[in-house]
């Protein structure tokens, strides 16, 4: 090849991405995006799979939210990165769909204390990264889950790379270089499907760590492949292997039309497309059913995600674990139809042995619906076939808290502080501050400490 690389042209760009590049939109986003994430850390602090990484890490005196202990900077990143994600909460992007905040935040943190960035260089990356992310998501619809593996964790390295590499103004050839190297640390296979077991939630703290390594060693002079994305053995191949990479979707814009500022944020604590069938399941229980008098219940779908939220049905009707219980449209609507809620609450041992809401699931089935819009959109859609032969049915053609109905600023406020009740933290006004205060691009690094010490 002799062309110029994915790699070296998204280097050129990074190097002259800018302060002055920053909308009022994308920083806006960003800025709840990182007050959404910290929560999700604060929400999870004493959960067992939380303590388990922090259990594993080395020691350092970098920070980990919601806790005191100072542990290293890789350890930093990826403990906060499996604690934001470690209840499947956090923010998604429609059309890919990846998780970005969940990789860049705990990243962008870990790079400032280490790097001492400022608050300006910490949005600059934010921003950077989540828009590379989300765009390496769209040149890839759908691909990655189909070879068997996560999108998120695999291309959340090469965001966090790019972001952290950004916010400490690298130049083109050193950020090359750092995508080259996260591209031997790109990983994270789907198998968690299978069982409920919790690798997925460790994959956004692989990436973020993965990209705060790879960047250091670039700028240390490592030099990585050239042809990182597109190579003979390249991502796109290895990762992606059923389609031709649409690379329109990475560079088209760049720079002008921030993708990354459509990022949704979840209202329900679960897999992002069982999102709207909560939402059908909840308006259906608003109209008076009552779920002794359901014969069954048919849920029309897309056959991009039968395989994660859908299949093994028998295992998705009776969730093994809590965790698997959210990667279950089953399980949604049972609760969605019951309870009128799916808080993080619901998401328990003694959830998912409730015999109402098991008895329930059992009766709910789909159907693939070949004009559906996703990865583009998620809709929602669920039908009730009653005992005496009537029939009622809702459909949602978005997803609340997505592009065509976004959470009010409010909304996210409300959440922040939900999570921060959930995981009793004792100072929550404090940290929402200190947030704030980062995505204002006030101080910088020496605020990232007094989150954890909060």
């Amino acid at each position: 090849m002799n062309e110029e690389s994915v790699a070296l042209r998204l280097g050129i760009w990074g190097e002259n991405f800018e302060d002055s590049s920053l909308t009022e939109a994308s920083l806006s986003k960003n800025s709840d995006i990182l007050i959404d994430i910290i929560g999700l850390c604060i929400a999870a602090r004493n959960n067992d799979y939380v303590k388990a990484v922090i259990d594993a890490s080395e020691p350092g005196d970098f920070t980990l939210l919601g806790h005191d202990m100072r542990v290293s900077a890789s350890s930093a990143a990826i403990v906060n990165g499996t604690a934001a994600h470690g209840e499947d909460f956090d923010d998604t992007f429609e059309g890919g769909p990846v998780h970005s905040g969940v990789v860049m935040v705990p990243a962008m943190l870990a790079a400032a204390e280490r790097f001492q960035l400022n608050s300006a260089d910490i949005m600059l990356g934010l921003v950077a990264g989540n828009e590379i992310l989300c765009r390496l998501a769209l040149t890839l619809p759908k691909a990655i889950h189909k070879s068997g593996f996560h999108p998120t964790a695999v291309l959340g390295s090469f965001a966090a790379a790019f972001g952290i590499a950004v916010a400490c103004r690298a130049d083109s050839k050193v950020i090359a270089n750092a995508l080259g190297i996260a591209g031997s640390m790109a990983s994270g296979i789907i198998e968690y499907l299978g069982d409920g077991s919790w690798t997925k939630r460790m994959h956004p703290g692989w990436a973020a760590q993965s990209g705060l390594r790879a960047y250091a060693m670039a700028r240390a002079g490592f030099v990585g492949p050239r042809y990182v994305f597109e190579g003979e053995h390249g991502a796109f191949k290895v990762f992606a292997a059923s389609v031709k990479p649409k690379l329109d979707c990475l560079f088209d814009g760049l720079g002008e039309d921030f993708v990354s500022n459509t990022i949704s944020f979840k209202p329900y604590p679960c897999g992002t497309m069982i999102q709207p069938y909560i939402d059908c399941a909840r308006q259906l229980r608003e109209q008076g059913i009552k779920p002794a008098d359901v014969e069954s219940v048919v849920c029309e779908t897309a056959e991009g995600y039968v395989h994660r939220l859908w299949e093994p049905l028998d295992i998705k009707r009776v969730p093994p674990t809590p965790y698997a219980a959210k990667f279950s449209v089953p399980f949604g609507v049972a609760l969605g139809l019951i309870r009128g809620h799916a808080d993080l609450g619901d998401y328990t041992a003694e959830s998912i042995s409730d015999p109402d809401l098991l008895a329930l699931a059992a009766r709910v089935n789909y159907q693939v619906d070949p004009e559906n819009p996703y990865p583009e959109r998620f809709t929602g859609h669920v039908k009730v076939f009653f005992k005496d032969g009537t029939q009622k049915e809702v459909r949602q053609g978005y997803m609340r808290g997505g592009r065509d109905a976004p959470l009010s600023q409010q909304e996210i406020t409300e959440k922040f502080y939900a999570n921060c009740r959930y995981g009793a933290h004792p100072d929550p006004d404090k940290v929402l501050g200190i947030c704030k205060s980062i995505g204002a691009m006030q101080n910088g690094h020496e605020l990232i400490r007094n989150i954890g010490s909060a």
